[in-house]
């Protein structure tokens, strides 16, 4: 036999591409099996209605997974087992799937579109020493202060993006697991209470404290801790989701269409 030829024209380099196509492939569909595990689930748009568990799902859903979590704080299984949330009861009824959801009542607060929270646990987030990990600097035993070349907000005015005054900083909280700080405590005008904006919203002058995401008036109506000294991992979602809600609900103007 001459000049015989076991893979006619195939060359290192075409079975290399196609490894990789097969391997990608493989790895995106793996991918695409473990987000629908361990983090969104797969719903209908307009029932809400739970995808996945059947015989005719098993190529693109995976078997339930437990974590045990640390501190004694029991085990987690995802998807969760309990019942799914809701559908938000404050919207309009969308006509088709897809449809963007309009939101009734105060948008800030609806849980919907920008102000959408993750049901997280009702307890404060623990360090590696199962002690809160985000606390104001009062019930911190070790001296913390601020650099001597920045400002310290605390006892500075609080403002909203359209210049109304809410309240004053009283203390700052920090993360004790990294060492920075986290939200600002504001004492609200007129003794209604203190609420904590996130740092990363707030920018820090002599002048005072400013936030470009809420007006004055609503920085009252952010979300409370239950705790003067703690926060909850389902109440940063919320405080969080409130001030991110306003960079598209705060005013009227800014829900509009720029063109």
């Amino acid at each position: 036999m001459t000049n015989v030829h076991l893979v006619g024209g195939l060359d290192i380099a075409e079975l290399t591409f196609f490894a990789f196509f097969l391997f990608f492939l493989g790895l995106v569909w793996y991918l695409r099996g473990e987000d629908r595990r361990e983090g969104y689930p797969v719903e209908d748009d307009l029932t809400g209605a739970a995808h996945g568990g059947t015989d005719t799902d098993a190529l693109f859903f995976k078997p339930a997974k437990t974590f045990k979590l640390p501190h004694g704080l029991g085990d987690v299984t995802t998807p969760t087992a309990n019942d799914r949330d809701p559908l938000p009861g404050n919207v309009l009824p969308r006509a088709w799937a897809g449809e963007p959801l309009d939101v009734v009542g105060d948008k800030l607060t609806s849980g919907v579109g920008p102000a959408s929270i993750a049901q997280r646990a009702d307890r404060p987030d623990l360090d590696m020493h199962g002690q809160p990990r985000i606390v104001p600097t009062r019930v911190i035993s070790h001296p913390v202060g601020v650099h001597q070349n920045d400002v310290d907000p605390r006892g500075l005015p609080v403002f909203g993006l359209d210049g109304g005054k809410a309240g004053t900083v009283k203390d700052l909280w920090m993360d004790r697991a990294e060492s920075c700080l986290r939200y600002l405590e504001v004492e609200l005008e007129g003794g209604a209470g203190t609420i904590l904006m996130p740092i990363t919203m707030a920018e820090v002058s002599a002048r005072g404290v400013m936030t470009d995401a809420i007006t004055g008036a609503q920085i009252a109506g952010v979300p409370r801790t239950k705790s003067a000294d703690q926060v909850t991992l389902l109440e940063e979602e919320k405080i969080t989701a409130y001030f991110g809600a306003g960079y598209l609900w705060a005013t009227p103007e800014r829900a509009e269409p720029l063109i």
